[in-house]
Parts: C-alpha cells; sequence; structure tokens
C-alpha cells in the first residue's frame, strides 16, 4: 500500500496536479556531446555512462515542504525500474534582490554527500544562495523525494553512481532553460559521495563552466576496501548483497572517475581535501587532482579530516563566489 501511495504522489506530481501555483512545463534536448577519447579506456567508459540525447521535460513548480523557493523535476536519462527513483528533483534556492525578487545570476547545481538528511549539501546551497547564486540541490537515486519511506540503498550505493552521474549531467540542461537563469555560467560543486559523482559527470563533456569538488578522490576500490568510517559502512553493507572481491571491483570499475577525469578543464576545475582524511586518504585525492592535471592552485589541501574541514567552509564558499565571479566576467567580455 505505500508503495501504491508513493507512486499516486508522483505521477501527481508530474501529471501537474494538485499545487497551489500551476506547474510550469518546459521541453528541453540533451546537449550531451561527450566527443570520442584518444583512451580505448576513456572510450569504454564513457560508453557506459552515456545515454542519446533526447527531448525531455523539465517541471518548475511549488516546494513540496520547507526546502527550497521551488522544486524543479524532470526523467532520469537512466532507468531503474522504480518510478519514484527514476524522477529527479532538484531543490532550487532563488537568487533574489533586497525586495525578495527574483534576480538574474548564475547558477551552482550542487551535489550532496552521502547522509540521508543532505545536511551538507543544503548548507552549501543555502550559503551559496545568499552569495548571489541560483542554487540547486540535485536528490541522488534512493535520496529524498526518490525513495520510498525506510527504503535502504543497500547495493544500490555503487550501482546507482551510474544513474547519478547521468542525471547531474543532465541537470546543467535543465537549469539552463528556467527563468533568471544566466546559463553563460552555470557551475557545478559536490561533497564527498556527492564530488566523485560530480567529478564523472564534469568529465563527460565538459559543459560545466566551473567544478567545485570537496572531499573527493580517485580509485574508488581503494576507497571502499581501506577507507575508513563512511567508506567502512559503504564496504559492509555492500557486503550484505555479496558484491565483494572481483565482482565489487567490476561493479566499481563502471564508474571509476579517473578512467575519464582527464577530460575536464584543469583551469576552472578546484579540489579541496583534508591532509587528516581516512575515508578518502591524500593519495586518492593526490590521484584525482594528478588525473585532472590541476595546478597547485586548484588542489586546495585543508588542515582537516573528512569531518574537521566544515571549518573551513566560509573560505570555501568564498573561494567558489570568486571564481565563478570571475569566469562570468570572462565569458560575458568574450560576447
Amino acid at each position: 500500500m505505500m508503495r501504491l501511495l508513493c507512486s499516486i504522489t508522483v505521477m501527481l506530481t508530474f501529471a501537474s496536479v494538485g499545487s497551489a501555483a500551476e506547474p510550469v512545463s518546459r521541453t528541453v534536448t540533451d546537449s550531451l556531446n561527450a566527443t570520442t577519447d584518444s583512451s580505448g579506456d576513456a572510450n569504454d567508459c564513457l560508453n557506459g555512462l552515456c545515454w542519446e540525447p533526447v527531448k525531455f521535460e523539465v517541471i518548475e513548480r511549488d516546494s513540496l515542504s520547507d526546502r527550497g523557493d521551488r522544486l524543479v523535476q524532470f526523467p532520469s536519462p537512466v532507468s531503474s525500474g522504480d518510478r519514484i527513483n527514476d524522477v529527479v528533483s532538484l531543490e532550487w534556492y532563488q537568487a533574489r534582490d533586497e525586495a525578495g525578487e527574483p534576480v538574474e545570476a548564475p547558477a551552482i547545481v550542487v551535489v550532496h554527500e552521502s547522509g540521508s538528511g543532505m545536511h551538507v549539501g543544503r548548507l552549501f546551497a543555502v550559503s551559496l544562495r545568499k552569495m548571489g547564486f541560483h542554487t540547486f540541490l540535485v536528490h541522488l537515486p534512493y535520496y529524498g523525494h526518490r525513495r520510498y519511506p525506510e527504503q535502504e540503498r543497500g547495493a544500490h550505493q555503487v550501482t546507482a553512481m551510474r544513474q547519478a552521474i547521468a542525471d547531474v549531467r543532465r541537470a546543467r540542461d535543465a537549469v539552463a532553460v528556467l527563468p533568471h537563469v544566466d546559463e553563460r555560467t552555470i557551475a557545478l560543486q559536490g561533497t564527498s559521495l556527492g564530488g566523485f559523482v560530480s567529478a564523472s559527470a564534469a568529465s563527460l563533456d565538459a559543459r560545466y563552466d566551473a567544478v567545485f569538488l570537496m572531499l573527493a578522490g580517485g580509485d574508488l576500490h581503494d576507497i571502499v576496501m581501506n577507507g575508513e568510517r563512511d567508506a567502512r559502512k559503504v564496504r559492509e553493507k555492500l557486503a550484505e548483497y555479496g558484491l565483494v572481491d572481483e565482482k565489487l571491483k567490476e561493479v566499481i570499475q563502471l564508474v571509476e572517475p579517473t578512467r575519464i577525469a582527464h577530460r575536464v578543464d584543469p583551469k576552472r576545475t578546484w579540489l579541496y581535501s583534508g591532509l587528516y582524511d581516512t575515508v578518502v586518504p591524500q593519495r586518492n585525492s593526490i590521484l584525482l587532482a594528478e588525473t585532472m592535471q590541476l595546478s597547485g592552485s586548484h588542489h586546495i589541501r585543508m588542515m582537516a579530516n573528512h569531518y574537521s574541514g566544515v571549518v573551513y567552509l566560509p573560505l570555501v564558499f568564498t573561494h567558489i563566489h570568486d571564481q565563478i565571479k570571475r569566469i562570468h566576467t570572462e565569458q560575458t567580455d568574450q560576447e
């Protein structure tokens, strides 16, 4: 019965029924253009992550909760067979003027961490909105509006990453057609789990104008097998579902970011890592930074672990603000 009620809820949401104001539907075409890579392994990875560009509907409507000013939804380009999960939701935090009216401004797609509450992701979204950007918190597969009550992620934690990568890339096209969004500059920010997803999503075709990765790294198999705390919990949960040894390695390899991370623009990509991080150790952060060919100033190392880095967030927010403003000015001047 609970699943039936949840299905009806999503059907009503996507059918534009029952909101205080009429939802607005816009038809968009995927701009995905993953050109052939010189690396055969990268091409194999791209073939597994990309999809055939098609037209899809973007629905903008009133928020279903007190999270965000508006709710944006669109169909995932990768089907899981779960109709609740296959509708992607974005919490839209709108940039506004002193009178409280939405203004035209660059946008940032924010990809949350692994915690069910998505607290760090929302902190990024709310804080960067206050700095003058439209921010969009993506609900990853089986999070937020995309799961049944008490539904466990289990084995989905790794296998859903392919869908998450596609969703985050498609989010760029969904955001670009919304009112007040200056589509000349749309950035991507991801933390921890969201950082891994964002690294691969940004690498598909480099369509995001700036990329900011927090507490992410390369060699996911090494992180899952040897990382502590959050990584250990993931490892134990995957083992319950039989994802161990070569089977686990095979599944993780499908979404390994270092296979395609060399495709990002290193001048518009930044990685923030913790020197004492035991969930995503420095060796893994360095591996990702080297694969992306990031200069020293683009790999920012904090005197923190995976959790205490929160004290650096005000500085991170300011850094993100300054870089996006600079890039936006450069792109505006080129017109």
